[in-house]
């Protein structure tokens, strides 16, 4: 079945720097555009970035653009997040997720991994 497992969230001072990684098995992840996603405490699930097949389209969102690079290794199955120049409005909990919902949910995420951001 489909798995998702995110790592590398900490606790980093603003300004800071990170870098998640989502492990990804069960499909054949080099046919699937993946998505990061994240959840900040008392509010929705907000996209944070997509990225194709192939990795050579990514896109972001405003609150992201310039600060944060999405890319994957299809030999590995791995996609991940980098987030450089990191603000306390990024904590959340960041998912990676596949297969979009008309409803503006994912088919798939995984577990989640906890990006606090904090002096």
């Amino acid at each position: 079945q489909v798995q998702l497992v995110e790592s590398g969230g900490d606790l980093v001072q603003p300004g800071g720097s990170l870098r998640l990684s989502c492990a990804a098995s069960g499909f054949t992840f080099s046919n699937y555009w993946m998505y990061w996603v994240r959840q900040a405490p008392g509010k929705g699930l907000e996209w944070v970035s997509a990225i194709d097949t192939g990795g050579g389209s990514t896109y972001y969102a405003d609150s992201v653009k310039g600060r944060f690079t999405s890319s994957r290794d299809n030999a590995k199955d791995t996609l991940y997040l980098q987030m450089n120049r990191l603000k306390s409005e990024d904590t959340a909990v960041y998912y990676c997720a596949k297969d979009p919902t008309s409803t503006g949910g994912y088919e798939y995420r995984g577990q989640g991994t906890q990006v606090t951001v904090s002096s």
